[in-house]
């Protein structure tokens, strides 16, 4: 017995940790409507600043303390709330979380450049072998003050929105920031105010967990997953149910150390945050169908049969040209940007034309290159169409969710189970014995592909039949089906479109895509590891294309070009090693009023070159004809009903 309330209460110690990063997300949610992805990475920078003034520079460790928390996290979250979170309210979802996804990138790589990830470190405890009895069991004061922690945040939380105006405030704006400005809430200050909190309170989270980790990076990002299964329980809004999500975890946790044979022990203790979102999700009642909202920009062009068949052949003679002309690494290079790519063109399907928005795609890669692996020998045509049909299965699996919840709970399911993925598949030895995998390349009616060069070409003709085939899709009933759906899912439902079915397949299209990119990636790789696939690679995508434009074909291919060169360039800059998550991060910060990124700027090159050479009468005069998109269908029209 004494042994069980032991681990009772070393779960209670882990569970404050959870309860106050999860306790941070709600209040920022509560009165933003913005969930920040970021939050982990902000407990993860100012953690790292805290050992920084600490042990780093010798400072006091309360003063220290202090000044991470009263100081630096308030005026780092007023810049974060002033600069890149105001002009998005009223914004897009999505739009909101590419945001934050953007500052966690940011802050990741800044982390890792200035903090060498070569050199070891820990934060040490403030009380070394200092101890006291509770219920029988002996704890160190800084479990203690870890539970106390989580008691105080609980308390004055409670009082700030049940006993102060300002709480109150805090509430009614993210209901309706337009009324509640109308009884005199100063909106902005409100806002700002629980940004503060939020970032305060991500930074204890982080400076609590770090002892005893390695000051890990991926480890103290992670933190926001705990935080948010935690959070969902309490569906976003009752603290109270949050802190007994938070206690559930830790709990689970410490018993599973306890009782769970140490051969499980890991996949339990992976299992226990997925499970209990899942367990979540499935309580919460079903989300409201959105309905439309005003474009504040005019989306790019939709691509024309003959723009995608040029686009093709433009691709594989491109490639073809290049592939003659380098050799070595540089091929390797051009090879890993088409497959990149070819993931990234499932996000186009998904994300951009259906609106879902999907934090796992390289987890796909990582699945698609393993069943490669798996089915004759690894180099046959048949480890191909074994990649799809895993991946494609997998993608209709993960929909589930997303045909019931909406917009965040999907973002937030797909990043648990890339995660999740990263505990329990990538790093388990039976399933890839010393962490990496030798991956073959497909036999093809006895073309082997054998050369480097002969294989990137045969890369850019999938991708360029996939390219195709998609803008095809685009045009049809099935893509304007999609666009209608991540416009307006009401007025969809209102003419009669079945809304569980049409998510069901471009789920599993999308999967099946990044099923074949996978295999493909793991051919050209010839050898991969699991660190290739964690779960910060399927940010980077996501934030590349959306970037680079996730409504557009061509922001595929962009996207893969940079995520494969970009690395080649931060080779060459080794002071900078989070070259690459910063440039993606300040790039989709910078364009976060955008929602299709810089791909709109060509539609709008396009449409003017087209305008100049088909639009202008005589003596520079504009002719009679209608604007692009003026007669694009209604859309009842775009609709075509299904059973």
């Amino acid at each position: 017995m004494n042994e069980f309330v032991s681990f009772v209460v070393a779960g209670i110690v882990t569970g404050s940790i959870y309860a106050v990063t999860a306790s941070g997300l709600v209040v920022t949610y509560n009165a933003t409507g913005v969930f920040n992805f970021a939050h982990g990475a902000v407990g993860m920078f100012l953690a790292y600043l805290y050992w920084q003034l600490w042990q780093g520079w010798g400072w006091n460790p309360v003063l220290s303390l202090v000044i991470v928390l009263m100081v630096v996290a308030p005026m780092f979250a007023v810049v974060v709330e002033r600069l890149l979170m105001r002009p998005l309210y009223g914004s897009s979802l999505n739009t909101m979380i590419v945001v934050t996804l953007g500052l966690f990138l940011v802050l990741y790589g800044t982390t890792a450049t200035i903090w060498n990830q070569t050199v070891t470190r820990d934060l040490p405890d403030w009380f070394a072998n200092d101890q006291v009895a509770v219920l029988g069991v002996n704890l160190t004061y800084e479990e203690l003050i870890t539970a106390g922690c989580a008691v105080g945040v609980a308390v004055a939380l409670w009082a700030l929105f049940k006993r102060t105006r300002i709480g109150v405030s805090m509430r009614a704006v993210v209901d309706d920031p337009s009324l509640a400005s109308l009884t005199g809430a100063r909106t902005g200050r409100i806002a700002g105010f629980s940004w503060m909190i939020g970032f305060m309170l991500a930074g204890l989270a982080g400076i609590l967990l770090a002892p005893g980790t390695g000051m890990s990076i991926q480890i103290l990002s992670e933190l926001v997953i705990f935080g948010y299964a935690a959070a969902i329980v309490g569906r976003l809004r009752s603290l109270p149910f949050t802190f007994l999500g938070a206690m559930i975890l830790g709990i689970g946790e410490s018993l599973a150390v306890g009782y769970v044979p140490a051969s499980l022990l890991n996949d339990v203790t992976a299992i226990l945050p997925m499970g209990l979102l899942i367990a979540a999700l499935l309580v919460l009642p079903q989300g409201k169908l959105d309905v439309g909202r005003v474009a504040r920009l005019r989306p790019p062009r939709v691509a024309s049969f003959q723009m995608t068949l040029v686009g093709g052949f433009v691709l594989v003679a491109v490639t073809v040209l290049l592939s003659a002309l380098i050799t070595g690494n540089n091929l390797y290079t051009m090879g890993l940007a088409l497959t990149i790519g070819l993931a990234a063109l499932s996000l186009v399907l998904l994300s951009g034309y259906g609106g879902q928005v999907w934090l796992c795609q390289f987890t796909f890669l990582g699945l698609g290159s393993w069943a490669m692996t798996k089915v004759d020998g690894g180099s046959s045509v048949l480890g191909v169409l074994a990649a799809i049909g895993l991946c494609g299965v997998a993608g209709g699996l993960l929909a589930l969710p997303a045909l019931r919840l909406r917009g965040l709970y999907m973002a937030l399911a797909s990043l648990a189970f890339a995660a999740l993925m990263d505990s329990l598949f990538f790093t388990n030895a039976s399933v890839i014995p010393n962490g990496s995998m030798t991956v073959g390349r497909p036999d093809i009616f006895g073309m082997r592909f054998t050369t480097d060069r002969a294989f990137v070409v045969l890369v850019a003709i999938v991708f360029a039949l996939c390219l195709i085939g998609v803008g095809a899709l685009r045009r049809g009933p099935f893509g304007r089906r999609l666009v209608a759906l991540s416009d307006s899912p009401a007025a969809c439902a209102t003419v009669g479109m079945s809304i569980t079915r049409t998510k069901l397949a471009v789920f599993i299209l999308a999967g099946g895509i990044a099923g074949l990119a996978g295999a493909l990636y793991g051919g050209m790789s010839g050898n991969v590891s699991f660190s290739q696939f964690n779960f910060v690679q399927s940010l980077v995508l996501f934030v590349a294309v959306a970037l680079a434009g996730i409504t557009i074909l061509t922001g595929a291919v962009q996207a893969g070009i940079g995520l494969a060169v970009l690395p080649l360039i931060s080779q060459h800059i080794p002071s900078v090693s989070g070259f690459t998550y910063i440039l993606f991060g300040v790039g989709i910060v910078a364009v976060g009023r955008n929602p299709y990124g810089i791909g709109l700027l060509y539609s709008y090159l396009g449409s003017w070159w087209e305008g100049r050479r088909n639009g202008l009468g005589a003596g520079g005069k504009v002719s009679g004809r209608p604007p692009p998109g003026a007669n694009e269908p209604s859309l009842s029209q775009k609709v075509s009903p299904v059973g």
